[in-house]
């Protein structure tokens, strides 16, 4: 059982009736004052080298905690970043983060963007002599921490407890499995679709009927570019880290849950629509020996969907919204 510190509260998450169970953090459990403090922190440009952005600057809520329509967020010096910008939700069931899984928990997740000049770039020194300093930090940090000296450690476990109370589970599709509501004929034909492997195939990487977090929590080449001649990618993905050819030209696999709020698509936005996403899966899927195996419609080039099949996946894919996660106060900025 993991240790809460005397005096805070656990957090209340909500019953998740068809969801995993939730993995728990032995050294950082997650209270109600660690997820305030981790609120704050998210949300103040306390952390950036010239106090101009914080985490929710390229995070923004009404867009899950992705950045929304832009392709590639803006760096600190005005270029762009090399990836597109991923949502935040239901981050406490990943094994990995960051589309190459560099960092394994979400703590050193967190670590890296205050370092990266590209990101925050304040760096960590920076970055706590102004925490430190600013009086609004005090009694938060107390709250949730004791008298345990004001570190690093402590900001990125503090920030870590917020982004794992991001649960998104009161879409339409949640509904329709608590019995609270009923798919449409296209929604439910687009339902059968996703989980059909001979047709829509998209369960091997996307699973919404085994249980409800739309992603295999796991990193996959999906076939969307052919290897050059020397078998490299442009982006070499989950190879970078792992050096291991099978990982070549594969990211990790996002959840299809808000998918309808976080245009563009993929690693590199490179698709702007789900029109777009569905007709690749459908007729131009690339094989090659790193292609994701599981991907059966791959070596025929994809799933081969109709117009009417495409339209009823895409039905299926906006009932995954959850219009009420995105509006949340309790995850806003609370400044």
């Amino acid at each position: 059982m993991a240790f809460v510190l005397d005096g805070t509260q656990p957090y209340p998450f909500p019953v998740l009736r068809y969801f995993p169970a939730m993995p728990v953090a032995s050294d950082n459990p997650v209270t109600v004052e660690g997820v305030e403090l981790g609120r704050m922190l998210f949300h103040d440009p306390i952390l950036s080298a010239d106090s101009s952005r914080s985490c929710a600057s390229c995070h923004q809520q009404r867009y899950a905690f992705s950045d929304g329509p832009l392709r590639y967020s803006k760096a600190t010096d005005g270029s762009e970043l090399p990836r597109h910008t991923p949502a935040l939700f239901n981050l406490a069931w990943y094994p990995a983060f960051f589309w190459d899984g560099r960092a394994e928990t979400l703590e050193e997740q967190v670590l890296h963007p205050v370092r990266d000049p590209m990101e925050l770039g304040a760096g960590w020194p920076m970055a706590l002599q102004r925490i430190r300093t600013a009086e609004r930090y005090a009694a938060p940090f107390k709250r949730a921490f004791g008298d345990q000296a004001m570190d690093s450690v402590l900001v990125a476990r503090a920030i870590a407890q917020y982004l794992r109370s991001l649960i998104s589970a009161n879409s339409k599709y949640d509904r329709v499995l608590r019995g609270e509501d009923l798919f449409t004929a296209d929604e439910y034909a687009g339902f059968v679709l996703a989980n059909e492997q001979n047709k829509g195939d998209c369960l091997q990487c996307h699973i919404t009927d085994q249980h409800a977090l739309g992603t295999a929590m796991r990193f996959s080449n999906n076939g969307l570019d052919p290897p050059d001649p020397s078998d490299r990618f442009t982006d070499p993905g989950r190879y970078a880290i792992t050096g291991s050819e099978k990982d070549l030209g594969a990211f990790k696999i996002p959840s299809l849950r808000n998918v309808a709020l976080t245009a563009p698509y993929m690693h590199d936005g490179r698709f702007s629509s789900l029109e777009e996403v569905v007709e690749f899966y459908s007729n131009a899927v690339h094989a090659s020996a790193y292609t994701d195996p599981r991907m059966s419609t791959a070596r025929r080039g994809g799933a081969h969907l109709n117009d009417r099949e495409q339209r009823q996946l895409i039905a299926f894919l906006h009932t995954l919204t959850d219009s009420s996660f995105v509006v949340d106060p309790k995850h806003g900025d609370p400044f």
